[in-house]
């Protein structure tokens, strides 16, 4: 059986390596449209924009060792179309055969569609060549606008701000990382951020950028005029389905698969940021954005295609790193009916459980990674615990599990 990966990110090399690890020995292509060697992508928001991480430290594996495992690598190759009737993968140069095919096609930053939006001066990440192109523009600007109060956004900040820059987040939400995080978590986080001089306007929609020959300002839609000679754009992500679409496959929000991975053709099948799944956590189909979803789903990806039948139920968990602050969580905070603060925000450690129902559904430490471990056995075990339990700090969480 020849198993063909398109997307040569996280999770499509977990697939590779994951299927070799369970004794697979048919052929092993990963297409890539990128020239580099598989990467991560997490530090080029952090250590790698910071210039603490090298180019090379975020290979994923080295071309010799994907080569000794018999992964045959098909790098700046952009994927045009797929013949499902006759398994062939169609390429801006020679087509390839598969038995099976495996999509991992991640995502691609939200665009922003307002007047000025196609200046120069304005950025997105994503990619290595984006982080190095505004990393480059970061050592020169003044005035920083970024709009988007999510992980990104926030980790970006962090970063301007520790270069000295002006900086300003603009988040159209009522507080920033709402899809992610609890109340008390993002108000925290907004106080760090302006602790460190940057300038967090919630609940502010964006009209318009401003400028010539390059972005200028971010004009809000209350008439504010913010001065920017540079503008991160972190509103999202956009899954890239249209290879899936055009072949056929239903993709309501992402490209919908099984619980296996499966998509409506036996034959191929989806992963990662890209993939539509049924999710235990979520309730029902959930696509989840996060490195620990990528390894987790390719794992259990490469075992259906192998054969096995078990569902893919692993708990979710996330982290982002904000100037002193990491922050982890886990779970899937959908529709909590409680909130259980343990721990003291003005410390800078604490921890906020979601529950539903009585049951912890969702959990994030800040500075509190002890917490988090526990945390994710905690949810993933559906626990109930009394609320006046999880607030103690003196009776540990891994009593608890």
């Amino acid at each position: 059986m020849d198993v063909v990966i398109i997307g040569a990110g996280q999770a499509g090399v977990q697939v590779a390596l994951s299927l070799r690890q369970k004794g697979h020995e048919g052929g092993i292509t990963l297409i890539g449209d990128e020239a580099h060697l598989p990467y991560q992508r997490p530090p080029l928001s952090k250590a790698y924009l910071k210039g603490e991480m090298g180019r090379d430290s975020l290979t994923l594996r080295p071309s010799d060792a994907l080569a000794s495992q018999g992964i045959t690598l098909r790098l700046g190759t952009r994927v045009t179309g797929i013949d499902r009737a006759g398994h062939l993968v169609v390429t801006d140069g020679e087509p390839v055969s598969y038995d099976r095919l495996v999509l991992a096609t991640g995502t691609r930053p939200r665009a922003l569609t307002l007047p000025g939006a196609d200046l120069p001066g304005l950025f997105a990440l994503r990619g290595i060549e984006d982080a190095d192109a505004l990393g480059a523009a970061l050592q020169t600007a003044h005035n920083v606008v970024i709009i988007g109060g999510g992980f990104i956004g926030l980790e970006v900040a962090a970063t301007a701000r520790a270069k000295g820059l002006t900086v300003t987040v603009v988040e159209a939400g009522p507080r920033v990382m709402a899809r992610a995080v609890a109340p008390a978590v993002s108000t925290w986080f907004e106080s760090m951020h302006r602790g460190m001089g940057t300038t967090v306007l919630t609940g502010a929609g964006v009209a318009a950028i401003d400028g010539t020959a390059r972005v200028e300002a971010v004009v809000l839609s209350d008439g504010t005029r913010l001065p920017a000679d540079l503008v991160l754009v972190g509103i999202g992500a956009v899954p890239n389905a249209e290879l899936a679409l055009a072949a056929g496959l239903p993709c309501p929000n992402g490209i919908e698969v099984d619980a296996q991975g499966r998509t409506a053709d036996p034959n191929v099948f989806a992963v990662g940021d890209c993939a539509l799944h049924p999710n235990p956590y979520a309730g029902g189909p959930f696509r989840l954005e996060s490195v620990q979803n990528a390894i987790d789903q390719a794992k259990a990806v490469a075992a259906a295609l192998l054969g096995d039948t078990a569902p893919y139920d692993a708990v979710p968990w996330f982290w982002s790193d904000q100037g002193v602050a990491k922050l982890q969580t886990t779970g899937l905070a959908i529709s909590p009916d409680a909130h259980v603060l343990r721990g003291d925000p003005s410390e800078g450690r604490f921890t906020v459980f979601h529950l539903r129902g009585g049951v912890m559904i969702a959990a994030d430490s800040v500075n509190m990674p002890a917490d988090h471990m526990a945390a994710r056995r905690l949810v993933a075990a559906r626990a109930m615990i009394a609320p006046e339990t999880l607030a103690d700090p003196a009776i540990p969480l891994k009593s608890l599990i």
